[in-house]
């Protein structure tokens, strides 16, 4: 029996309008009433998931999150931080050392808030804060507390652009941290032990849940680690091709239901699995 299901947010739980519908809200609901752990796992911020988690009731005492791609895993219910692993203002000059070089727009954040360094504010900061409801604040880095804790930086760009830039990052930098693309014009940068895989797997220890009765469910290379952890990764129809190739099963898109359709396949069938 799987215990545990960590699903990703956009392109995966959410239509392409941004909607979570009916069939999915009861199918999770469905799944939480057989006692199987229900976890969003998302790059959003934690405030991008308040109303995520009230739509779907994952705010009971054992309910969690984990958000900035694994950099933030909490306590929904008294929002205690089981895990928290953030860049600091030395990271964050490094890399905005890197995105001048690279001439690539960025932007980071903390708990709260998000902010960008760039007086022409790109519209796809704009774009981000916008999605999460979060607020966006203009900081030059020397304004930048030494005592931030960054859970992510982001490199932003068209996406043709973004792809170029990805290309010319040394190697030296991606033995430092996690880069992973969460979006065709968004490069995300963490700290290098951050990871979805890395989050879902300090969940399912803490809870004595073993690999293979987890499962994960995403679309985007950011999701990528959960699928290669769980013992059944499931990739959306609408999935990159990496994520497709490394899953165990594949489901329908975000637009078809497809985390109900796995949900009903993996749990509410009792489909036996070994």
């Amino acid at each position: 029996m799987y215990k545990l299901i960590a699903i990703d947010i956009d392109g995966t739980l959410l239509n392409d309008q941004k909607q979570i519908t009916q069939e999915v809200k009861d199918a999770i609901q469905a799944a939480k009433k057989k006692g199987v752990k229900i976890v969003i796992c998302t790059g959003r911020p934690i405030v991008g998931v308040h109303d995520i988690l009230e739509q779907l009731q994952l705010r009971d005492k054992n309910d969690y999150v984990i958000t900035f791609n694994g950099a933030l895993v909490q306590h929904t219910y008294s929002n205690e931080v089981i895990s928290k692993i953030a860049l600091t203002s030395n990271d964050l000059q490094d890399l905005y050392e890197l995105s001048m070089e690279l001439d690539v727009p960025m932007h980071f954040f903390d708990s709260e808030n998000l902010y960008t360094p760039n007086k022409d504010i790109n519209k796809y900061t704009v774009y981000e804060a916008s999605a999460n409801d979060i607020p966006l604040k203009y900081r030059m880095l020397n304004e930048v507390s030494d005592y931030i804790q960054i859970p992510k930086v982001m490199f932003i760009d068209e996406p043709e652009r973004l792809d170029k830039v990805i290309i010319e990052i040394p190697d030296s930098w991606k033995e430092k941290y996690t880069f992973v693309k969460s979006a065709p014009f968004f490069l995300e940068i963490l700290h290098p032990s951050v990871s979805k895989g890395n989050a879902v797997k300090q969940l399912a220890e803490k809870f004595s849940i073993k690999r293979e009765e987890v499962i994960c469910i995403g679309d985007g290379e950011n999701d990528l680690s959960m699928i290669e952890y769980a013992g059944c990764g499931v990739a959306m129809a609408n999935a990159e091709p990496i994520v497709k190739e490394a899953a165990t099963l594949q489901t329908l898109s975000n637009n078809e239901n497809g985390v109900a359709v796995a949900i009903e396949k993996l749990i509410l069938n009792e489909q036996v699995h070994g």
